[in-house]
């Protein structure tokens, strides 16, 4: 799951190249992080769940402890929302041979750390480590804080300087288990579920409708000639419909994003309105 899906290989033996190995994977998306940052905070939670299982799968691999020493975004690709890792060659099961803590020195552009040196002459946990402070400064570090449900970001707050933070905290399970309760019921309702009220604005249900025009664009929205966003509810379509000046009607879809939230299409305007069996359509009353 963390890694490339394997279809086949085969080795080919020429006077030109010999002992090729040929493989045939599944097809992935280059990991663009200007592109990740333009897209839903709920899309980026779901890449680093994924980065926080392939953590804890490295520090728990049938071969032991994993570091990846090339642990930077070029290594990895996006398939169907997951992150997954492309590269291993630089994949290492040994950890580091040490006499004293000194000798576990860990060096990155913005700090240094010293973990235990073990009796049995091996720094603990440098794989893990490695691959845990990695994470902080290439994804977690961007992906998460940046436009993050406010219910959450304490919880947030906690995870980032966690992975940053070995002194105190960083441990592979911790992780795991803090953002699988992304989710969840209890932490998926924090996000989705929020208490709304709609200053005084009347809207007028139409159902089975649907606006095919009348687009104007947000941010972020999964539509980039239109405004698309996700909701727990009508309360939350209203709210955000009644915090943009240019919104006057949103369309309730069928589809859902993969935390279940419901995507909506914000208009500008009800002039135009066709038969969908599929979506409902709420339009601001005026006076």
């Amino acid at each position: 799951l963390c890694c490339f899906q394997l279809y086949g290989y085969c080795y080919q033996d020429s006077n030109d190249i010999p002992d090729t190995l040929t493989t045939i994977t599944e097809l992935g998306s280059p990991l663009e992080m200007i592109q990740l940052l333009q897209t839903s905070w709920e899309d980026r939670f779901r890449i680093c769940l994924s980065l926080v299982r392939l953590l804890h799968y490295l520090a728990h691999s049938p071969l032991g402890s994993v570091t990846l020493l090339d642990f930077r975004p070029r290594q990895f690709v996006i398939v169907d929302g997951e992150l997954k890792v492309t590269d291993l060659d630089d994949a290492s099961v040994e950890e580091s041979s040490c006499t004293s803590n000194s000798d576990c020195f860990m060096e990155f552009p913005a700090r240094n750390f010293t973990l235990p040196c073990s009796v049995e002459g091996r720094c603990q946990s440098m794989n893990e480590k490695r691959n845990l402070y990695n994470a902080y400064r290439f994804f977690f570090t961007y992906l998460l804080p940046h436009s993050a449900p406010s219910s959450l970001r304490p919880l947030l707050d906690k995870i980032v300087n966690a992975t940053g933070n070995h002194n105190k905290h960083g441990n592979a399970n911790y992780e795991y288990l803090a953002l699988e309760l992304g989710p969840s019921p209890s932490v998926n309702s924090e996000f989705t579920q929020k208490c709304v009220k709609s200053a005084n604005t009347q809207y007028r249900r139409v159902p089975a409708a649907f606006i095919p025009d009348e687009n104007y664009r947000c941010w972020p929205s999964y539509h980039h000639k239109g405004c698309l966003l996700s909701v727990f509810d009508v309360n939350e379509a209203i709210e955000i419909c009644d915090s943009y000046s240019q919104c006057k009607a949103f369309v309730l879809t069928n589809q859902t994003t993969w935390t279940g939230r419901q995507l909506v299409f914000f208009k500008m305007a009800s002039n135009h309105i066709v038969p969908d069996p599929d979506k409902i359509t709420y339009v601001k009353v005026t006076d």
